[in-house]
């Protein structure tokens, strides 16, 4: 029974990971970071100081990496005691059964829990990292988030971290915007917003450094330099 909690257990693991990189990616992160951070988060490990700025910084973000450390905590301290629950007899009053109902001797029967355990989590493992199977469960993740409207989708890229906040972030510009139709003079970003637009691509051509005179079009998406969060708050405001 311990070592089929223990695979359930994993089971979930693997998928409270994955919506955890959606809920971070919806949030603005992109994708490779977000499952990063994700599984940072839920087991406490490879969480850097330069990126945690994405973390910390940001309301949304600071929620989810907290649910995704708490669940982590749960489901580790599950997973060792099952482990160790069906591997050692001698924890319980009777010995464990078997994972499949074989008829061998009882100290035999960890040994064969431990086979089918690494079995298990072999082909977990692979069923997860499996492209097909991980973008169909990535894609059914994100439309139950976003049909529920848990979190609330930005159209923002954060690329770098620098000190103090500050960094790169590619930005949408949506229809509605308040920069659209205007000339970079006239949204005067630097001036006014503190933010350096560093290039913009429009239909897959890029335009680096752009004249002032350039106007800003619906479906632009902009790189910009400045402080991610005056980014996100100027763009978030300005639609």
């Amino acid at each position: 029974m311990s070592g089929f909690v223990f695979i359930i257990v994993l089971v979930v693991s693997f998928i409270i990971v994955r919506i955890g990189a959606v809920a971070f990616q919806l949030t603005g992160l992109n994708w490779e970071l977000a499952k990063f951070q994700a599984l940072s988060c839920f087991t406490g490990t490879g969480f850097t100081t330069r990126e945690s700025e994405l973390i910390v910084g940001h309301r949304q973000r600071r929620k989810i990496a907290s649910v995704l450390m708490v669940l982590g905590n749960a489901g580790l301290v599950i997973l060792i005691a099952t482990f160790a629950n069906s591997l050692n007899p001698l924890i319980m009053d009777t010995i464990d059964e078997p994972l499949l109902p074989l008829t061998i001797p009882a100290a035999l029967v960890p040994v064969v829990n431990l086979m089918i355990i690494a079995l298990a989590v072999l082909i977990i493992y692979k069923v997860f990292t499996n492209q097909k199977v991980s973008d169909k469960l990535t894609n059914f993740l994100r439309k139950k988030i976003i049909k529920r409207d848990v979190f609330r989708r930005t159209s923002f890229d954060e690329l770098l971290i620098a000190t103090g906040g500050y960094g790169v972030s590619k930005v949408d510009v949506p229809t509605g915007s308040f920069f659209v139709g205007k000339s970079l003079i006239q949204a005067a970003l630097r001036s006014k917003y503190d933010i350096t637009l560093l290039a913009i691509t429009r239909k897959g051509v890029s335009i680096p450094n752009p004249p002032a005179s350039e106007k800003i079009q619906v479906g632009d998406e902009l790189v910009c330099f400045g402080k991610l969060e005056n980014i996100r708050k100027t763009f978030s405001a300005q639609k």
